[in-house]
């Protein structure tokens, strides 16, 4: 009866308004002999997300949908239909600023409501309500930190995302700042003997992603204590936040900053997205963007205003920190609506959900001959699969199976050219993965057999040169 708009009392009160004392009666005209009796041969009972998957798949019996491994910053979660019927309510839909805080109550309380959730989540005590977008975010998060060191130095991880580290070097390249790319280790994380060497009095901030490009969970307490031995900032990117709910939260860092695309947003070709800054009260007053606080009126009454709004229409132009995107608050309010609807179990029901899947996938990649899991640090969601002889031709054949099986790190290192980043979420099931795994071991295979036959060949013809 869940999936009915009437509830029980308001069927009874219909009943009574028109005069009958069951549904039973109501339909008694109808003759027996043709009345259906017993229940409908229905699958059941469903979630709501394998209701969808079912009639998905009967509107498309003749095709069907990629399954997708890719991730990299985007991923792809199971949205509630809830979220987009909350979403599109006119009163969030079509509002535009909240300049008038006495006009835009509501969305000055969900912007509110982002910020409590985002510091939840990161352990810090003060959040922003949202961002443009990850990269830009991470990057306004070392603007801040320049502001509040007052030095001009900054130390990367080479294992934060490519694209983020991208948009940082745009954004410093005018503003005599120095950024350092430090190396990863072995086991795809920070190396801290090369950041210990790179660290100098003249560093504002490191900048390390947990869990990183790789996949690979960061140990952001070494690294926080010889950070700030050297008096300069610790900044957290984070651009899978689902993974907060089973990892401790980054709250030794100064900044945790990143992409929130994960709570309730789709992939939709690469965006609208969301960023998010967090960071501890003292450092409040350098936050770029909005922040909205509580209060209360005149009389008494709860009531939400912006409390801090450093934008050059408010204060003067050289102290402003204005950015792409003052805030993102429709998507914001997406992923405000998402978390308050799965809830604090439920958030962490999903992640346990997305670590078990891809440890499984990867358990499953590693039974096939000649592929390695090179990265041996732990990880959540992704994690890198080595495959000689080519990972392109690899996901090439994937794709031809209806599979998008991850992103190939060629792309942005040279040195994993090999190497594919694989990322296992709750809208794959086992099926999928084990499919995934046979077109591996088919492709190991054929790599296998045609290296014996180059190898006979190459044999014969130097038994005939002999």
């Amino acid at each position: 009866m869940r999936y009915l708009p009437n509830s029980p009392s308001d069927r009874a009160e219909m009943l009574r308004t028109i005069g009958y004392g069951s549904v039973e009666e109501l339909f008694s005209q109808i003759p027996q002999e043709i009345r259906f009796q017993g229940r409908l041969n229905l699958p059941g009972p469903l979630s709501e997300q394998e209701i969808l998957d079912f009639f998905r798949e009967a509107a498309s019996q003749t095709s069907r949908e990629y399954a997708s491994f890719l991730g990299a910053g985007a991923y792809s979660h199971f949205r509630p239909v809830a979220v987009d019927a909350m979403l599109s309510r006119g009163e969030f839909f079509t509002a535009y600023t909240p300049y008038q805080g006495e006009l835009a109550q509501g969305t000055l309380q969900a912007m509110f409501e982002f910020q409590t959730l985002m510091t939840q989540l990161t352990g810090m005590e003060v959040s922003n309500a949202s961002l443009y977008d990850g990269s830009t975010a991470t990057t306004e998060a070392v603007l801040m930190a320049l502001r509040l060191t007052r030095r001009n130095r900054v130390l990367v991880a080479r294992s934060l995302h490519p694209e983020y580290r991208e948009v940082m070097t745009t954004y410093v390249r005018h503003q005599g700042t120095e950024m350092v790319n430090v190396p990863y280790s072995a086991a795809g994380q920070l190396n801290m003997g090369e950041l210990e060497l790179a660290l100098k009095p003249e560093t504002a901030a490191v900048v390390v992603q947990s869990p990183n490009f790789f996949g690979v969970v960061e140990h952001c307490r070494k690294v926080a204590e010889l950070v700030h031995q050297k008096g300069a900032l610790l900044i957290v990117s984070v651009t899978e936040p689902l993974s907060l709910a089973v990892i401790n939260p980054p709250s030794e860092a100064d900044i945790v900053a990143g992409e929130a695309q994960s709570f309730g947003v789709p992939v939709a070709f690469g965006g609208p997205y969301l960023g998010f800054l967090a960071t501890r009260e003292k450092f409040m007053r350098q936050m770029p963007g909005r922040l909205v606080g509580q209060t209360v009126d005149t009389e008494g009454r709860r009531g939400f205003v912006l409390t801090l709004a450093t934008r050059e229409q408010h204060i003067r132009r050289e102290k402003a920190t204005s950015n792409i995107c003052t805030n993102q608050s429709l998507c914001a309010l997406a992923a405000t609506i998402y978390l308050c609807l799965l809830g604090k179990e439920g958030l962490k029901a999903l992640a346990e959900h997305n670590l078990a899947k891809a440890h499984y996938a990867a358990h499953q990649l590693l039974d096939v001959p000649d592929i390695t899991i090179p990265f041996q640090g732990p990880y959540f969601n992704e994690f890198v699969v080595k495959v000689p002889g080519g990972a392109e031709g690899l996901l090439r054949i994937l794709r031809r199976e209806k599979i998008l099986g991850g992103v190939s790190l060629g792309r942005f290192y040279p040195e994993l050219k090999d190497h594919i980043l694989v990322c296992v979420t709750e809208t794959v099931n086992k099926a999928t993965i084990d499919h995934m795994a046979r077109v591996y071991n088919d492709y190991a295979k054929r790599k296998k057999s045609g290296n014996a036959r180059k190898a006979t060949a190459s044999h014969a013809l130097g038994q005939e040169n002999v």
